[in-house]
């Protein structure tokens, strides 16, 4: 029997600015990313394949082999794309109580991706919502390309469970699934009780997130087929400077 999934609230383009506004959080389907940044959807379709080529992640405390990864940081504004030298992921131990505390030296993502026109007008695009709610500045801007599979049975997209990334802004991008059940997002409100679940399928829908109103978490995976994976994009945006480790 097919698994029964919740569908995405899906966000009219012309209303993404309100309903951030009003529930911290938007849903859009790849054809709203599409139009909204100014890309063909061949074009992403293209970067997909950068998704086969991810190392392990070193890092996972709870011992499992389930997470691959790739990391890049960039100075971002509406009109231009500024790749830094590769820095370690740090998150305090308040925003991330398993993998937090820790300088965490992902491999890079690679050249052929990062330059490609199509990669310089999503994150710009990013950076044009992100400044018409909070203003014209420089996002200080971190990219993780991830594939969960289901090596050990079941993989954790978020081992760290429902969390804050201690950031503006995250971009939850769903670029492909196969073979597997499960991997529900949850939003929950910070303040209150309000939540919501639904399943992202559609490659290059996005999820966007005001990381100062709501907490996510994505459920684990099952596999349906051997090999499945879930594969997705997460770019966060942060104001006033990259999210680094005190100096002591």
């Amino acid at each position: 029997m097919p698994q029964q999934t919740l569908p995405p609230p899906l966000t009219s383009p012309d209303l993404l600015n309100a309903t951030l506004a009003d529930h911290g959080f938007a849903v859009l389907g790849a054809a709203s990313v599409c139009a909204l940044a100014g890309v063909k959807i061949e074009a992403l379709q293209a970067l997909q394949s950068s998704w086969q080529d991810l190392p392990p992640d070193q890092y996972l405390k709870d011992g499992g082999r389930y997470r691959r990864r790739r990391h890049a940081s960039f100075e971002v504004t509406p009109g231009q794309v500024q790749a830094v030298p590769h820095r370690a992921h740090w998150q305090p131990l308040s925003y991330n109580a398993l993998h937090g505390g820790m300088q965490r030296w992902f491999e890079p993502m690679a050249t052929a991706v990062v330059q490609q026109d199509a990669w310089q007008k999503l994150l710009c695009w990013l950076a044009k919502v992100a400044s018409a709610a909070q203003g014209d500045q420089t996002w200080f801007t971190e990219a993780h390309q991830f594939r969960i599979d289901t090596t050990d049975g079941i993989g954790r997209p978020t081992p760290e469970g429902a969390h804050r990334d201690g950031v503006n802004w995250v971009a939850v991008f769903l670029v492909g699934r196969h073979g597997i059940k499960g991997g529900e997002t949850r939003v929950f409100d910070m303040d209150s009780p309000r939540g919501q679940r639904f399943t992202l399928s559609e490659p290059w829908s996005l999820l966007l997130l005001d990381d100062s109103r709501v907490i996510h978490e994505t459920t684990p995976i099952q596999p349906e087929q051997e090999g499945g994976w879930r594969d997705t994009l997460v770019v966060t945006l942060r104001a006033g400077g990259f999210l680094d480790e005190p100096t002591r």
